[in-house]
């Protein structure tokens, strides 16, 4: 015969786990929807409007000859930006007679119709980084050409130049082989810009850990696994420090040209390392955009690494998302604790603030920019 304890404990159980199943089928979600609203009450201080003007050195407009500048300045001047670098002054995937709306996007006429649209609103609020086609390369001419092309683009009014992630991962030679980073016919490109006194802003690889797996231990699972896209691996294209150290190998052979590694090198995550290549290489400089997660989740030691390279780095957004500048004024100007980030794929942890001091908000904001891209307007900044 069963003991009366024996008995009440076996309907506890079932009664708890009657419950329990009755609460999963209440309260059952996916990671993706589960966001809870944080009970933590500690000083909040939402900005969204920086301190001092900006120059946002990494952002892209697609269609300038036919957008509304004015508009677009009135949306700048919400968030105090003063500069924006447009990163797209040409498309870059395709030869020239390719026509997007108006405007052949692929030859220099695209780039001299948005400078002078520019020129129309009677004030240099947006300027130009100009890019390269890739097409052809390897064959007999491809690299005169496209350095009188750059030079061409320069005379027109284009500050500098943007490389994609294309090299290196999608762009393929004359022999159908992906074009290294660090490839010698490249040469004469990156010895140009230093000869012209422009910047380089190159995009190489992606966050590691699209190369990793896909499991539980990917701390960029959401992302892969909404964007299946971004998966790479080590043979689509090539292994991912193979990408990482083409481009440093780069850095090297050009002392005289200066680089700005987009992204923070994709080393926001190792700061230790991405500081080492600052000191071994002083031509290189560094930008935030899309990456600020990283920062915010590391705000001493982030502090402390951009006290030591506050000369080197610049600010950087991306994607122009007006809404999304507050993240990034928030890590940079205050000290607030455990406030979200704007997308979840790209971080579902919660990010902290560095409380930078003046001097050095104004290097990062637009003291450092104004010192390596030309023809910036300086009046438009404080001293």
């Amino acid at each position: 015969m069963y003991s009366r304890y024996f008995i009440a404990t076996v309907f506890s159980l079932a009664f708890i786990a009657s419950a329990c199943g009755q609460g999963e089928t209440k309260t059952k979600m996916d990671f993706e929807k589960y966001d809870p609203v944080s009970t933590l009450k500690v000083p909040e201080h939402i900005v969204t409007h920086a301190k001092f003007p900006f120059i946002d050195v990494h952002n892209h407009q697609w269609n300038v000859p036919g957008q509304n500048l004015k508009e677009l300045y009135k949306e700048m001047d919400s968030l105090n930006m003063k500069v924006m670098v447009n990163l797209s002054g040409k498309a870059y995937k395709e030869t020239p007679g390719k026509v997007n709306g108006d405007f052949d996007v692929q030859d220099h006429s695209y780039l001299v119709k948005s400078l002078e649209k520019v020129q129309q609103t009677g004030v240099k609020r947006l300027v130009f980084f100009t890019n390269i086609s890739f097409v052809g390369f390897g064959e007999t001419g491809w690299t005169e050409r496209t350095v009188k092309e750059l030079e061409s683009d320069v005379k027109a009014g284009a500050c500098g130049l943007k490389i994609y992630k294309d090299l290196g991962m999608e762009f393929k030679d004359e022999k159908g082989k992906f074009i290294r980073i660090d490839d010698p016919r490249l040469d004469a490109i990156w010895d140009k810009c230093g000869e012209l006194k422009i910047p380089v802003l190159i995009h190489s690889a992606d966050p590691k850990s699209f190369w990793d797996p896909e499991d539980e231990h990917n701390e960029r699972w959401l992302e892969i696994a909404t964007h299946p896209d971004r998966k790479k691996s080590d043979n689509n294209p090539a292994p991912w420090q193979t990408l990482i150290d083409e481009q440093h190998n780069m850095f090297r052979k050009h002392p005289n040209t200066t680089f700005i590694a987009a992204h923070l090198g994709w080393y926001g995550n190792d700061l230790t390392t991405l500081g080492k290549l600052l000191d071994e290489m002083p031509n290189v400089y560094t930008e935030f955009g899309a990456v600020i997660a990283e920062i915010g989740r590391q705000p001493k030691a982030a502090k402390a690494f951009f006290t030591k390279y506050q000369d080197r780095i610049l600010f950087g957004k991306d994607s122009w998302v007006p809404d999304e500048y507050k993240t990034y004024f928030r890590v940079l100007e205050t000290e607030d604790e455990y406030f979200p980030y704007h997308k979840k794929y790209h971080a579902f942890w919660r990010m902290y603030g560095m409380g930078l001091p003046d001097d050095i908000l104004k290097k990062i904001y637009y003291k450092n920019a104004l010192h390596i891209i030309p023809g910036l307007d300086k009046t438009m900044f404080p001293d």
